[in-house]
């Protein structure tokens, strides 16, 4: 039995050393300003720099990968949820979204922030910057909604 859990563990050992041979891909595509949401979308200065810390490590051209994704099997799920995340939103292409897919990401954004889906709390543990405050949500949804009535 001990050779049997000795040779599992060698076995587990030598795989996971293999994986770290297939890294993910870090770059990120370049971002467009004209396609950005704030290209289309103005707001303060403030609002803008939460945004950006709270959201587009996820969803943007904007990722910045930290350390611990270049280690295998970490950084294969975290970016399988980035390229998740990106195709549900992109605030680096938000400004090429018709009217309609505009106005409703507007209106899910205003539900995920207010019921604090997001940012998600994962993400918080690692990024203190993305923990929002009570007033920082209430801006931000404000904001989305002020974004929804614009559709009206």
């Amino acid at each position: 039995m001990k050779k049997k859990l000795k040779i599992i563990g060698w076995i587990a050992l030598a795989s996971l050393v293999i994986i770290q041979f297939f890294p993910i891909e870090t770059t990120n595509p370049e971002p467009d300003p004209l396609q950005e949401i704030f290209a289309k979308f103005g707001a303060s200065d403030g609002l803008i720099i939460k945004i950006k810390d709270a959201c587009y490590d996820c969803h943007s051209y904007e990722t910045d990968y930290p350390w611990y994704t270049r280690i295998q099997p970490v950084g294969w799920w975290m970016k399988g949820h980035i390229e998740e995340a990106r195709k549900h939103l992109n605030f680096s292409e938000f400004a090429t979204y018709n009217d309609k897919k505009s106005k409703h990401k507007f209106e899910e954004c205003v539900e995920y922030v207010e019921e604090k889906w997001m940012p998600i709390k994962s993400f918080q543990l690692t990024h203190p910057e993305a923990r929002l405050t009570t007033e920082e949500r209430a801006e931000m949804v404000h904001w989305f909604q002020k974004c929804v009535k614009s559709y009206n």
